[in-house]
């Protein structure tokens, strides 16, 4: 395949800073989401870099460094478990991916979000569902946007040891819900996503 495809269009259209953008953590039940954005120079395919979720979690940490040197430009960003919870988690998402694109410094020109809804942004852009299988730019920014959560989830799991961060990252697996109904949530949990978890009790 041709990870460059979208990458040489926009290119060829006259865009000389193209971007892909994605994000982790929308499904979780704690931890804010995270998206990143990465310009990377023309025609550069970076070796091992796959779909962020098709990767083991030690082979994203060593491309995490390699995409941030190769890069002309990376920017990576949060909202928050408030902005989640005012704004709903697909707002948020969309905000996230907002400061991600606008953090880049050179500035985008165009930019390629993973998925099927566009952020509101002040530049061009296009939406590629499966994105981050198809641009080599996208899936930088699914790696970058994934380690950059499960780091903030370590430390979360060394404040708050009972709930297992580090081994789910904050996802609904058995164990953290079985926690979260013995010692109830804490600080970083989404409230809204937690209603029914407590509705079954």
């Amino acid at each position: 395949m041709d990870w460059l495809e979208y990458e040489n269009k926009n290119n060829a259209r006259g865009f000389l800073n193209v971007c892909g953008v994605d994000e982790a953590g929308r499904g979780p039940l704690a931890g804010p989401v995270c998206a990143a954005a990465v310009i990377l120079p023309e025609n550069t395919v970076i070796e091992g870099v796959n779909d962020s979720k098709k990767l083991s979690e030690k082979k994203r940490e060593a491309l995490f460094d390699v995409i941030k040197e190769q890069a002309l430009a990376y920017s990576i960003a949060f909202a928050s478990v408030e902005e989640i919870e005012e704004l709903n988690i697909l707002n948020a998402t969309m905000l996230a991916m907002k400061r991600a694109v606008e953090g880049l410094e050179p500035k985008a020109d165009y930019a390629m979000i993973d998925g099927n809804r566009m952020p509101p942004l002040s530049i061009e852009g296009e939406c590629i569902v499966k994105g981050d299988a198809k641009s080599m730019s996208i899936a930088c920014a699914s790696i970058l946007a994934k380690v950059s959560r499960d780091r903030l989830l370590y430390e979360y799991d060394k404040e708050f040891p009972q709930y297992l961060f580090a081994k789910h990252k904050g996802y609904g697996t058995k164990a953290h819900i079985e926690a979260l109904l013995k010692y109830g949530p804490c600080k970083y949990h989404r409230p809204s996503f937690l209603k029914k978890i407590y509705n079954k009790k």
